[in-house]
């Protein structure tokens, strides 16, 4: 029997997107992704810690993996690079990954994908989710502080779900701020987009997203600036001890609701706090939502440090995607000897006896 492994490149992930539409598979994921949290057990789904190896040689960075066990079915594991000096010094996302997908039955390499783009949408899909059950259902105003490429994800998401009327940007780079609107061209909204202050998005917006790319030790972006009183925040910059985003202030005055507890206790916006401070995590916001209806007129916190589980769900959509349109590449990468006992088997069938 040939095993056969799923390759998507980058132009295969490109050509699901564009087939099966662009605002057609957000809300695809955003549903499948809920769907999934909801059904979400953890005695079913093992989902460790990240781990990996982060450098300061040459250009500071890191690779990490990200494995999760769906128990009966497949391992799903995502490799992923951060290198903050990407789009400056070498034309590349900050973020580079790729995603694999392992039967548990025999260890075959199901599937193999480009991340860049997936990671980009589960991280948006995740932040409208959590949005979902936290921000005011009316939230029109979307403040995005950190213009990069999580911010084009992060307001396709959001405008799935709200009726976004404005967005009030702020990036330390003023070029990438000045793009942003030439960026989310093909997202076709009609929306009234405002450089401002990190001062007036706070006190002003529904719902901020902060994805930026600040260094560890040199957080939080701000300090003693008010909020509006229900103001939601999405926190998607934090991912490394030591990187911090919100003020520790802000975050005692809100409800904090991580999306892996005691991931985000390590890397993210909840390493600032003690037990006792933080919130549901979204997988118990999510199922038990009518506890925590409350939290729509506080000031709520998306502590996102990235969940394996996003990375299974935006894959397996991917590749049941690509079987359905026929796209991508089926290669039988592994070495499948004849004679399982035998790895030199091809061989003996070029000798002459």
């Amino acid at each position: 029997m040939e095993n056969k492994t799923l390759i998507l490149s980058g132009n295969d992930v490109n050509k699901i997107l564009e087939t099966y539409g662009l605002n057609k598979l957000m809300d695809t994921l955003i549903e499948r992704t809920t769907n999934s949290i909801k059904s979400y057990n953890p005695e079913k789904t093992e989902i460790p810690i990240r781990s990996g190896f982060n450098y300061e040689i040459n250009d500071p960075g890191l690779v990490e993996w990200m494995p999760v066990h769906k128990k009966g079915d497949e391992v799903v594991i995502k490799v992923v690079g951060y290198h903050p000096r990407n789009p400056v010094k070498y034309d590349l996302p900050t973020i580079l990954s790729t995603i694999s997908s392992y039967d548990t039955t025999t260890g075959h390499l199901k599937g193999l994908v480009d991340g860049v783009l997936l990671t980009a949408l589960r991280t948006g899909a995740a932040s409208a989710v959590a949005s979902k059950f936290l921000a005011k259902e009316d939230s029109s105003v979307l403040g995005l502080i950190g213009c990069g490429a999580q911010s084009v994800t992060q307001l396709h998401a959001l405008s799935r779900l709200f009726d976004i009327k404005k967005v009030m940007l702020f990036d330390v780079d003023k070029t990438t701020m000045a793009s942003f609107s030439n960026r989310i061209a093909m997202l076709d909204l009609n929306i009234e987009i405002v450089s401002s202050s990190m001062k007036d998005i706070l006190n002003i917006c529904d719902i901020v997203c902060t994805e930026t790319s600040i260094d560890v030790g040199t957080g939080p972006l701000f300090k003693n600036l008010k909020t509006n009183d229900h103001i939601h925040i999405n926190a998607i910059g934090s991912d490394f001890p030591g990187k911090v985003e919100l003020p520790l202030d802000l975050l005692k005055q809100s409800l904090v609701c991580p999306d892996f507890l005691e991931q985000a206790k390590i890397e993210g916006e909840c390493q600032q706090l003690k037990d006792s401070e933080i919130g549901p995590d979204l997988s118990e916001l999510v199922k038990h939502s009518e506890t925590y209806t409350s939290a729509k007129n506080q000031r709520t916190v998306f502590d996102s440090t990235g969940w394996a589980l996003e990375d299974q769900i935006v894959m397996d959509l991917f590749l049941d995607l690509a079987t359905e349109f026929g796209i991508g590449q089926e290669i039988a990468i592994e070495n499948i000897s004849e004679d399982a006992k035998n790895p030199y088997n091809f061989i003996l069938n070029t000798v002459s006896v």
